[in-house]
């Protein structure tokens, strides 16, 4: 039996326009468009604003998530891209950060899922959308981390 295919992958040089272009028309909106709150079979999109690991200075990212209990869970996939992302990097040197969702701003606390909790949060992702999440995390070398954003 042969092993199945890779999923397909955009170009990196697609994925950063997009996520660009994301972030611009979230700016642009007044921040009335480009969040979403999770709903059944759907993700919903925040917008994650860390501290720079090396500038010390506010960095923004648009993230998908879902909702457990009161935290908040995300994967630090990098468009499903070898390495993690930047902003999951300046999380692990200043865990405390901010999230803007549709309901407000809160201060969050940010760690890494592991163990039982990481499989469960991991097997929930598989409850979003058409994409095979176990497929496109098989093509990059390194685990990715699922991510809890705790309010403080």
């Amino acid at each position: 039996m042969s092993q199945p295919k890779p999923p397909r992958m955009p170009p990196r040089w697609f994925v950063r326009i997009a996520w660009a272009f994301h972030r611009a028309y979230y700016r642009v909106t007044g921040g009335r468009r480009g969040l979403w709150k999770p709903r059944p079979g759907k993700w919903g999109a925040l917008k994650l604003t860390t501290i720079g690991r090396k500038s010390g200075t506010e960095r923004v990212a648009i993230l998908g998530y879902f909702e457990d209990g009161e935290s908040l869970v995300t994967m630090a996939m990098n468009g499903w891209g070898e390495g993690d992302p930047a902003w999951w990097l300046n999380l692990q040197a200043h865990p405390d950060a901010s999230v803007e969702t549709t309901d407000g701003v809160v201060p969050v606390h940010g760690r890494a899922a592991e163990g039982e909790e990481r499989e469960r949060l991991w097997a929930r992702w598989g409850e979003f959308g058409d994409d095979d999440v176990d497929a496109y995390a098989n093509a990059r070398s390194t685990e990715t981390p699922v991510v809890v954003l705790e309010p403080r």
